[in-house]
């Protein structure tokens, strides 16, 4: 087993993969960004290394950068957990050419074919694995689109080839709809993934979500049977409760599987996987056509349609699930093929009991369309326990919530003995969660417990965001919602913190000198806290309301469009001179990763425009001017 890991990622999922070190004897490494200086997973690991400013291109997506601190540390292995550089291959194949350093994960190789969208169709074809009809090859111009969806019938889906997640991925509805679809993908592609391939699939009319748990090595001396990787299925999981392709509840096992189309599913999963040669952790997602006119008694018989959708080629988000039914650790599995002591586990072993749900505890507003939290402090925390109920967590009462990266602060998972019980079980435990200060979804959760669809597991991943009534989700916030407080960097109270972090050659040292009372220690200007930033839709200031504009000139009557947020610009789509009318896109702003239109409030002639492709802005950057 390895002597120290460093973990690649931030929050929750790092401090779940330090847990599992810790059991297995092994020291862990954190690696921090500017924002996250007093992070959840820094306080936990047994050491952290600053790797870059706030921005996540600059230092958690630095792939040198976090092999550099796995070298200072002496690491000898790096965990990605998911997200970030979890599914780049170019940074697994870095890590695996580093001396004395072993990637925990599968082989940068594995990760290449089935990582690659269009790569892993391939694959999972030649293993006899359905796929959705689509093209086997990158797509580059709108008229291949618009043949694809005379041949196939519209919607058409976009994809991009590193994508997941719902990102990356455009629904074109008509030919006229093509070419600004297509550019929008790629964007989202070049942006979140550095990789602007996309492909083309049928997009399924009612589509549930279905993902097998993997777990591979490889056989005896090295090989397989027959050159295969030995693949071990730990079940499926149903991840149809989405909104805007991002997955919010998942349980286990599917309420909507026969036991004929589970088995089908799983070995379809364990096929594909064993003939790509993969070893190590993974997801085969799957997309099972439902029957809308289905009798919620009557689960999906073996000969309904089901389709390869992609592989995860890391550990998920709801691996939890699958945990809670098998009582298998993933992530110590990851750990011991990385090693090369092999799975604890054959199939014969795997037994799943009772069922399973997942519930990801967002820092966004159900009731204003997700809109993720703009600032936070946990004033109150107090996450619920009891038989068969898990949280895992990064933030503790007191942290300011860091709104630089992803949305979700926590994930509640729940366990019964059957799905009645687990839903029973996890109402308690929902209205056990305590949170003061910082929005969540957990209203939203609440009402799900109660939603007659999703009760009947006769739901798809268009139903949150095709039927469910918004005036439902709102009256629930309502009912059970917080309200976000100013963060800690903004109290005007005089509190001073004497726990001092010190850093030495970008290694993370804390010294403990609080005193509480005496007079408050000057704050430099630097970016420590991420709490505060903004994340609504971008507004215009006219050049009257007497604000500065940075520095930026607005003669009298015209308008500053500022960015309401905190991001990357993606596209600059106005020059100096155009006339542009109310509502006309000026740029495109990629924020929690979401694209963000910047409209013009009223029209106007483009006077000046301050930003251009690439850059990062922050709240109240000047981007464009009109007069």
């Amino acid at each position: 087993m390895f002597d120290k890991v460093l973990v690649a990622n931030r929050g929750e999922i790092a401090v779940r993969v330090m847990r599992a070190c810790e059991e297995l004897g092994v020291e862990t490494v954190a690696v921090y960004s500017d924002a996250d200086r007093h992070a959840g997973h820094v306080r936990y690991a047994d050491e952290a290394y600053n790797v870059g400013p706030a921005r996540a291109a600059d230092s958690y997506l630095d792939g040198e950068a976090v092999l550099d601190a796995a070298r200072a540390a002496d690491a000898d292995a790096v965990h990605p957990g998911y997200g970030f550089l979890a599914e780049n291959a170019d940074f697994a194949a870095r890590v695996e050419a580093a001396d004395g350093v072993t990637w925990i994960g599968p082989s940068s190789d594995a990760m290449e074919r089935l990582g690659e969208k269009t790569h892993a169709r391939r694959a999972m074809a030649d293993a006899d694995v359905p796929i959705v009809p689509g093209t086997t090859e990158p797509v580059s111009d709108a008229e291949t689109v618009r043949e694809f969806g005379e041949e196939h019938g519209y919607p058409v889906a976009i994809k991009a080839e590193g994508g997941g997640g719902g990102r990356g991925m455009k629904i074109v509805e008509s030919p006229e709809a093509a070419e600004e679809a297509l550019e929008s993908a790629k964007r989202e592609g070049e942006a979140y993934f550095s990789n602007d391939s996309v492909y083309l699939e049928r997009y399924l009319e009612t589509p549930r979500h279905v993902e097998v748990q993997i777990v591979a090595d490889s056989g005896p001396e090295g090989d397989g049977p027959g050159g295969e990787s030995d693949v071990v299925h730990l079940g499926e999981r149903d991840c149809s409760l989405q909104r805007r392709h991002q997955k919010v509840i998942e349980e286990g096992p599917s309420p909507a599987l026969s036991d004929e189309l589970r088995e089908a599913i799983g070995e379809a999963a364990r096929r594909g996987v064993a003939a790509a040669d993969y070893t190590n952790a993974g997801t085969v997602e799957f997309l099972v056509e439902e029957d809308p006119d289905r009798d919620p008694e009557e689960p999906l018989g073996p000969e309904t349609p089901f389709y390869f959708l992609e592989v995860n080629t890391r550990i998920q988000v709801e691996h939890t699930v699958t945990e809670a039914l098998t009582g298998i650790d993933i992530v110590k599995e990851q750990l011991r093929v990385a090693a090369g002591e092999g799975l604890s586990i054959e199939q014969d072993d795997v037994e799943l009991e009772g069922h399973a749900i997942e519930f990801r505890i967002n820092a966004e507003n159900a009731a204003e369309g997700f809109q993720p939290a703009s600032e936070g402090s946990l004033e109150t925390y107090d996450p619920p326990g009891g038989i068969g109920v898990r949280v895992d967590d990064a933030l503790r009462q007191g942290d300011d919530l860091v709104t630089d990266y992803d949305s979700m602060i926590a994930k509640l998972i729940v366990w019964g003995g059957d799905r009645e019980e687990c839903l029973a079980r996890s109402r308690r435990a929902l209205a056990e969660y305590e949170l003061e200060g910082v929005v969540t979804i957990v209203p939203f959760h609440r009402l799900m417990l109660s939603d007659e669809r999703f009760l009947d597991g006769t739901h798809t991943t268009k139903y949150l965001d095709e039927e469910v009534d918004p005036d439902r989700i709102a009256d629930a916030q309502e009912r059970w919602g917080t309200e976000p407080s100013r963060s800690s960097s903004d109290d005007d109270e005089e509190v001073t913190e004497r726990e001092f972090t010190v850093e030495v050659n970008g290694k993370r040292f804390q010294v403990d000198l609080e005193e509480r009372g005496a007079p408050p220690i000057p704050a430099g200007g630097g970016s420590g806290s991420g709490g505060g930033r903004q994340q609504r839709p971008p507004q215009a200031r006219d050049a009257d309301e007497g604000d500065d504009s940075g520095g930026v000139d607005v003669a009298e009557g015209g308008e500053a469009i500022e960015a309401e947020m905190q991001g990357t610009i993606l596209s600059v789509d106005v020059a100096e001179g155009d006339e542009v009318a109310a509502g006309d896109v000026v740029c495109v702003l990629e924020a929690m990763k979401m694209e963000n239109d910047v409209v013009a409030e009223r029209g106007g002639t483009v006077a000046s425009v301050h930003v251009a492709e690439g850059d990062g802005v922050d709240m109240g950057d000047v981007l464009v001017v009109l007069e």
